[in-house]
């Protein structure tokens, strides 16, 4: 990683982190939910899914983030990880579950599910974060916005419209929360590294893990 992206990430690190763990505590999930007790195969089925978005397939480790484009804390942690897919993508599966908690978090999950559909969730996902401080926390639905995302990636619309609205595509994103909520997800971002649940002080130790368990 680069001298100036570090010094960028220990800046919004400690803001980010703070938010995170108010996200935790303030967790609309059911309070009395709790970790899956079951054996690794059921824990790795939970984990990923075969619809389970994929930015990239790699064969020595799988990495699997529950987020929510609307997440301060998923915004902070998203140049790391897109430094961490740049140096280990060809060796790692990163997979994207989503957990929306925020007032348009279900529609920008739906927007890259819709935009999955023509082979286009990784774009939608870059373009998402890129342009979150534009459209997050927002009081008033932000669809407009998304479907111009979407044309302005070069989407079939009318795929694109019937997908996002297709009461499938919302079934997988609930699917989603369900699995984390089994999993012991209560907020975004969570991360799990070949099936553990990693446990981080701030958002850095994230690539000291990567450098632990791949070099």
């Amino acid at each position: 990683m680069s001298k100036s992206l570090k010094l960028s990430l220990a800046i919004i690190v400690a803001a980010a982190v703070t938010l995170v763990i108010a996200l935790v505590a303030t967790n609309d999930g059911d309070p009395d939910t709790e970790p899956t007790t079951g054996n690794a195969d059921q824990t790795s089925e939970l984990l990923v899914r075969d619809d389970s978005p994929r930015l990239t397939s790699g064969t020595e480790a799988v990495f699997v983030e529950f987020l929510d484009f609307e997440c301060e804390g998923c915004l902070a942690v998203y140049p790391l990880i897109e430094d961490l897919r740049d140096r280990y993508g060809d060796r790692v599966t990163f997979v994207v579950r989503h957990m929306p908690l925020h007032t348009n978090s279900v529609a920008a999950a739906l927007v890259a599910e819709a935009a999955a559909e023509q082979g286009e969730f990784e774009a939608m996902y870059q373009r998402l974060f890129e342009t979150a401080e534009q459209w997050g926390h927002q009081e008033t639905s932000q669809e407009e916005t998304f479907f111009g995302y979407a044309e302005d990636l070069g989407l079939n619309m009318d795929r694109f419209e019937a997908a996002y609205r297709d009461p499938a595509t919302l079934a997988r994103i609930e699917q989603s929360q369900q699995d984390g909520q089994v999993l012991g997800v209560q907020g975004t971002p969570t991360f799990f590294l070949n099936g553990q649940l990693l446990e981080l002080t701030s958002f850095a130790d994230l690539e000291d893990v990567f450098d632990a368990t791949l070099d």
